[in-house]
Order: structure tokens, then sequence, then C-alpha cells
């Protein structure tokens, strides 16, 4: 609103203090004139009396006097003279403003009839005898010291006068006023303006418009302000791009962190969260009917005992099936505790790995240990002339060497598993075409197919070339093949598909037998995982538990993938694909 802005503030405060500076020096202008307009009119008229008493001492011819101070006094002037207190002389006038008053008010004021028989003048203002105007009248004695000389005027001339000056000055007053106005005005606007483009500008920095420029119109404490402001802008904008590029390069940085990181305040509220620990905290509140991002109560007392001791804190807590490690620590701002910040780590994979590293030891160990105990039962066997006959010492020696086959097998898929994972895996390609690659394959199971009563089917189109490793793939057919067999009884069936889908050959394994449960599925692919945790297949040829592993990093090497769906007593069907690769 206007009467709230500085303009009309200043102007007003300019228009107030002018009119009450004119206002003061009127009334004492007015005060000072009326009393000089009264001092000059006493003045005149006691001149004017001290003329008439000279007159009279000096003629001595009374009519010629009377007429001589007849003409000398001024027209709107009376004078009364009393050459004693019993006879007197008045001058005629012509003006009306003047009221004739009987010489007998002059004997019997006793303001102003001391002046028969003294030395001394008198000067009042009086009011008339029976009326309501009022005179200024002066008085002397005359020369022989036994009579007076009244001189009076009205006071309407000084009034007049009085007025008339009273006028000028108000007039005066008002073209200062009107003056001072546009001088206000003026003053106000050339001062506000800056001060109002500055006030805009800042208005416009409150929002993030850094850009918005002040310009410089004078020289003075306004310029200089404004030069302050355009400097205090660019500072601004410099360091809130800073601040900005700071806070974006460090929730980039904490967005790329594959750790959680949390910090809170003093009163356990979260100040600064990342993607990881917010999908810490959703795991956490999972099962609880708290807010996916808040933080559970747990969490809450690890916090405020932080912050409480000022001492780090440890915490390894399991959440969804994951394990995830805290550690918190106190954040410290000033040299005082404000919060603290805790790093979430997950450590599921580093528990899967120890886990498997542990499994790995006890499986290669059981795996050894069984075909090196047969091994040496059946030396000490034949050592001990156990087995008398040839026949049973040639049994004896079958096993032992049958177990001897086993344990290179083992021996020579650890190895080849363990430069497949190391990335020394060598690729061979070549254009092979897959119906006779797959008859081919297949035909190294037929007396098995035939032996356990097995139907196989199979269903390749002819034509179909791809490039890959035709001995690699081999290995991965033969080892999905005898799983199947080893997995499917008696008149059971395998079916054999192939086809070609978006540059794709496609490779189905399907068996009718005893499946995987549902809970061994996704760990199949892992060396030396057993769905039969008894290790035995029926009686059937033991495996070794490495074969699905090498088979998933031959196919991984060719850009494919591969995959099994199963249900436990209905059967398993083993998918994997190979990418085309042009010529």
């Amino acid at each position: 609103m206007l009467w709230r802005s500085v303009v009309f503030k200043l102007w007003f405060t300019i228009i107030l203090l002018v009119a009450f500076v004119l206002m003061i020096l009127t009334i004492f202008l007015l005060e000072f004139f009326e009393n000089f307009y009264v001092e000059e009119a006493e003045e005149s008229l006691m001149n004017e009396a001290e003329n008439v008493s000279s007159i009279i001492e000096e003629h001595e011819d009374l009519s010629l006097t009377l007429n001589t101070i007849d003409q000398l006094l001024a027209p709107q002037t009376r004078v009364t003279v009393f050459f004693n207190e019993h006879q007197y002389w008045q001058n005629d006038i012509e003006t009306n403003t003047l009221p004739n008053i009987d010489p007998s008010w002059f004997v019997g004021n006793i303001d102003i009839n001391h002046v028969f028989g003294a030395n001394e003048s008198v000067k009042k203002i009086t009011e008339v005898p029976n009326g309501n105007a009022e005179i200024i009248i002066v008085g002397i004695p005359t020369a022989d010291q036994n009579g007076a000389i009244y001189v009076y005027q009205s006071l309407d001339v000084v009034e007049e006068t009085t007025t008339r000056a009273t006028k000028l000055i108000l007039i005066a007053a008002t073209v200062a006023i009107i003056l001072t106005t546009i001088f206000a005005f003026f003053l106000t606007s050339r001062i506000t303006a800056p001060l109002m483009k500055m006030r805009k500008a800042a208005g416009e920095l409150s929002k993030g418009e850094f850009h918005t420029k002040v310009p410089v119109l004078t020289h003075d404490e306004i310029g200089e302000l404004a030069i302050s402001f355009n400097r205090m802008r660019r500072q601004l904008n410099y360091h809130i791009t800073a601040l900005n590029q700071e806070k974006s390069q460090l929730s980039s940085i904490l967005r790329s962190l594959a750790d959680g990181v949390i910090t809170v305040n003093k009163q356990l509220g979260v100040m600064l969260i990342n993607p990881p620990a917010e999908q810490f905290l959703a795991q956490i509140n999972f099962t609880k009917e708290e807010e996916p991002h808040s933080l559970p109560v747990e969490l809450r007392n690890h916090f405020q005992k932080v912050i409480e001791e000022e001492n780090e804190y440890t915490k390894e807590i399991v959440a969804v099936g994951r394990n995830f490690v805290l550690i918190m620590t106190p954040l410290y701002i000033e040299g005082s505790v404000r919060g603290a910040v805790a790093i979430i780590r997950d450590m599921t994979e580093e528990r899967q790995l120890d886990k498997l590293r542990k499994d790995f030891l006890a499986n290669v160990s059981h795996e050894l240990r069984t075909p090196i105990s047969m091994m040496q039962g059946y030396a000490e066997a034949i050592v001990d002339d156990i087995a008398e006959s040839k026949e049973e010492k040639q049994e004896l020696a079958q096993i032992i060497y049958d177990e001897s086959l086993r344990m290179n097998r083992l021996v020579n898929e650890l190895l080849d598993l363990a430069r497949m994972e190391a990335g020394h895996i060598q690729i061979n390609h070549a254009k092979v075409p897959v119906k006779p690659f797959i008859d081919r394959v297949i035909k190294k199971f037929s007396s098995l197919f035939e032996e356990q009563e097995i139907e196989l089917r199979t269903n390749v189109p002819s034509g179909i070339e791809y490039y890959f490793d035709p001995d690699r793939i081999e290995q991965v057919m033969t080892n999905l093949i005898d799983n199947a067999l080893r997995h499917t009884n008696e008149d059971g069936k395998i079916t054999i598909d192939v086809e070609e889908q978006k540059n794709e050959l496609v490779i189905h394994i399907k068996d009718n037998g005893s499946g995987i449960p549902e809970e061994d599925l996704p760990f199949i692919f892992e060396r030396f995982y057993k769905s039969d945790k008894s290790r035995t297949r029926n009686g059937k040829k033991k495996g070794t538990g490495l074969g699905l592993s090498i088979a998933k990093h031959i196919i991984e090497a060719h850009n494919g993938s591969i995959y099994a769906k199963s249900k436990e007593s209905e059967g398993t069907t083993f998918t994997f694909t190979i990418p085309k690769k042009e010529d």
C-alpha cells in the first residue's frame, strides 16, 4: 500500500516537518507584525501629540493654533486638548470608523487622567465608552503642566495592516508548502527509485534468480549500496552454484554407493539417506506395521546409544534372508555431537561365498574321500589275498579302476571349472549343422536309453547352421542328457526340441522324471549342489555336482543363457540359448 511505502513516509515526514516549521514561523511573524504595527501606531500618535504640544507652546493665537493642529493631524486621527480640566478642544474628522468620545471620559478614566499635572506620558489600547470598538490612545501633559493632549485612532487600521501581512505570510507559506511538496516528491523519488529497484532485485534474489543486476545511477551512498548489492549478488550466485554443485556431487556419490548411508540428528530425525539405505529400511519394515522408510525401534536404540556414548558401534542385522552390517559413528559439527551416521553394507554375497567355500571344501573332501576309501579297501583286499580267484581279483581291480576314473573325472571337472571362473575358457567357434550335431550326441546314449527302457523323442529342424564351439556344446548336451537319464525312471520319456527364435538357437531337454524341489531350483547351477542331500541316485550312477555349473559357464561364454523349469514328481525342462553369429 502507498502509505506503507518509503516514498510516502519520507515525503510525509518532509511535508510534516516543513509545515510544522512554517506554522511556528507564521505564529511568531504574526505576533511580531502585530506588535510592530501597534508600536508604530503608538509612536506615530506620540509624535503627533508632541507636535501638537509644540504648536500650542509656540503660538499665542489660540484660533490659529487650533487651525494649524487640525491641518497637521492625519485624517483618521482625533486629538483632544485639555487646557485645564474644564477647558478642552477636539478636532473634527470625516471618518465614521473613529467614534466621538466625550472629553469627560478622559478626565474620569483613572488609567489615563494621571497625565494632568505630571511629567509622564500614556500609551494604551482600550475600548471606547459605550461601544465595543478598540482604540489606540496616547497622552502627554501640556508644556505648562496644567492640561493634557490626547491623540487616538481606531485599532482597525492596525488590524487591517496586520491582516494584509497575515495574508502575505499565509500565501508565502502555501507557496512554500507546494514547492516543498514538489521538491520532497522529487527528492524521495530520486532516493527511493534505486531502493525500489533493489527491493525488486532482492525479491527475485529470494526466488533464486541471481542474474538480476541493479543499475548504478548515482555515485553517492545509494550508488555504493547498489554496487555492494551487485557484488553480494555475484558472491551469492557463486556460492549457491558451488553449493549446488557440491550437493549434486554429494548426491551422485551417495546414489552411486553400493553401501547404504543414513544420517540422523540428535532428535533421531533422518537428514540424509541414499537408495540402498531406503531399500534396507523397506526390507527391515517389510514384516512390520511401520512406514517403509521410517527408522524402526531397534535402529533408533542403536543410534541413540551412539549419540549418548559418542563411540562407534557395529551391528549385524538379518532382514528378509539378507545379512547387513551397520557401522555407526557419531556426527561431529564444531566439536560437538549433532547426530550419527550409519554405513549399511550388504554382506549377503560375502556370507554366501564364505558358505560356498566351506561347502566346496566339504564336497570336494566327500567326493574324493569315497573313491579313495573304496580304492584303499579293495587294494587291501587284493594285498591280503582276500580275493582268492582270478575272477575276484579282476573284479576288485575293475572297481579300483572305475573309482580312479571317477577321481580323474572329478579333478578334470574341477580344473575346467576353475579355468572357466577365472575367465580362461577358450571358445573355438565353427559353423556347425545343428541336426547332424544333435544326432551324433544322442547316438552316444542310445545304449543307455535301450538299457533303461527310456523313450527318446527329438524335434530338430533340418538345414539350420550356427556358429559355436561343438566340443563345448557337446559337453553341455552330455551333462544335461546324463542328468535326465539319472533322474528318469524306466519306461520314462526324454524329449529334445530344437527351434530358432529371434536369431537364437533354443534347445530344450525335457524329462518326466522325479523333478527338482522348488526350494532347490535357484541353486542347481552352483557347484557341488545336489538336491538329494543323501548324495545317492536310487542306486544309479553318482554325479559330482559340477556338471550344471560347467554347463552354465560354457553357455555364458557363448553369450547365451541357461535356465530350468521343474515341478516335483512331474519332470524337468532345461533350456539353453545360443545367439546367432554372422559369417
